[in-house]
């Protein structure tokens, strides 16, 4: 039967200790023993069922590892307290002193200055390619890579990496292959594909409502085990550690993901479709003239469509600027960087959430000075709402009346 990620989280049922519909949160950062020996016991990972302390786990954030688990098809999960709190326990675990990574170079500004600025003070490595390139990704390999990492559809330029190719050469020279997919929860399901460790910014999407930060790991249960190790698992002695409050939360917001997605990308695609035929620069994996188009539509779960990430190139930061800032006038959306809110959020990534890439970097990858990156948001009419950009568009000249 086909995997169907939704299905997965749905089948899920928790009930609380008094009967909720909603599983009892835990409130509490320790937790007490019936014996000595059980609490030895649990410090070494030796009595299922039992909790230790909150840095470690409590029933709430099992309770999310486990659906966000069943979303993306792994053995088991671990949340953590945000994006990043996922993302550098991941490397830290698998390289050590000396130790390559491979990273797509179109990749979230703060993962870029992770492995760019502060894996080296580790003695940790990063070759930055074109990830969509599968030939250039294998020439980078050394005999000192561990890690190849990418995002599903990259931020801020949208690029598709193909996830089955680079499982395979992952699994040719005996590499884990971590993606980052948080642009396409839903959609894309990288496990099913052969990445070994799946991440999620919680932030975005799965929340959806932008008021809480987290992350989370997708992945066996021996690496989330040895993620969690007193001793030497880097989410346990890094600390990034999820909220028990924050973890109920996302629980319930993940149980409309569904749906959330599939008005994002409806939303989005529409958008594209008119940006496009505007004869703006449009950049959206749903469109027939991205270059990656057949790889997403080969990789995507029916429905969920090509996510609600889309960008256009106005030209210069100045219009872009200006655009942005009428279009928050007219209530189309929020200047504000992240992602997956119910309204459209808009910024420039460039200085923005891209501004830790070096200028010259930024240019070479095509990272443009007029690029929006909008994340679409919800609305019920968006035609009226592709109206009004418009609007906008021709009110500050980036588009000609008689053109449109």
């Amino acid at each position: 039967m086909k995997f169907k990620p939704a299905n997965n989280i749905q089948d899920l049922q928790y009930f609380g200790e008094f009967g909720g519909v909603n599983p009892s949160i835990s409130d509490s950062s320790t937790y007490t023993f019936l014996s000595a020996k059980t609490m030895f016991d649990t410090f070494e990972g030796n009595a299922d069922g039992c909790y230790l302390y909150s840095r470690h786990s409590t029933p709430s954030n099992l309770y999310l590892g486990e659906a966000l688990a069943a979303m993306e098809g792994t053995e088991t999960a671990n949340v953590t307290a945000s994006g990043m709190g996922a993302i550098t326990p991941v490397i830290m675990q698998l390289c050590g002193a000396g130790d390559h990574v491979v990273s797509s170079r179109t990749i979230y500004g703060g993962t870029y200055a992770f492995l760019k600025n502060f894996a080296p003070r580790f003695n940790v490595s990063t070759s930055f390619v074109d990830i969509t390139k599968l030939d250039i990704v294998e020439a980078a390999i050394t005999k000192n890579t561990k890690v190849l990492y990418c995002e599903s559809v990259s931020n801020p330029l949208l690029e598709v990496a193909d996830i089955a190719g680079l499982a395979k050469l992952a699994k040719k020279y005996n590499l884990k292959l971590v993606v980052d997919n948080t642009f396409s929860p839903l959609s894309i399901s990288p496990a099913k594909l052969g990445a070994d460790v799946v991440i999620h910014s919680l932030t975005k999407f799965i929340n959806g409502s932008s008021d809480t930060v987290g992350g989370v790991i997708c992945g066996t249960q021996e690496f989330i085990n040895d993620l969690r190790s007193v001793n030497d698992g880097a989410c346990m002695l890094l600390g990034s550690t999820m909220d028990s409050l924050r973890a109920a939360s996302v629980l319930k917001n993940l149980r409309t993901l569904h749906i959330r997605m599939q008005q994002h990308s409806h939303n989005a695609t529409f958008l594209a479709e008119k940006f496009q035929d505007l004869g703006l620069k449009t950049v959206y994996p749903g469109l027939a003239s991205h270059p990656s188009h057949d790889i997403f539509k080969s990789m995507m779960n029916d429905k969920y469509g090509f996510g609600g990430m889309l960008t256009i190139d106005v030209g210069s930061l100045d219009k872009a600027n200006a655009l942005m800032e009428l279009m928050q006038e007219r209530n189309l959306g929020y200047l504000a960087v992240s992602l997956g809110f119910y309204k459209t959020l808009f910024s420039a990534p460039g200085t923005s959430t891209s501004s830790e890439i070096p200028e010259e970097e930024q240019a070479e990858m095509g990272l443009s000075d007029g690029l929006i990156r909008f994340s679409i948001g919800l609305d019920a009419d968006i035609e009226r709402t592709f109206n009004m950009m418009k609007t906008c568009m021709i009110d500050l000249e980036i588009l000609k009346p008689e053109l449109v």
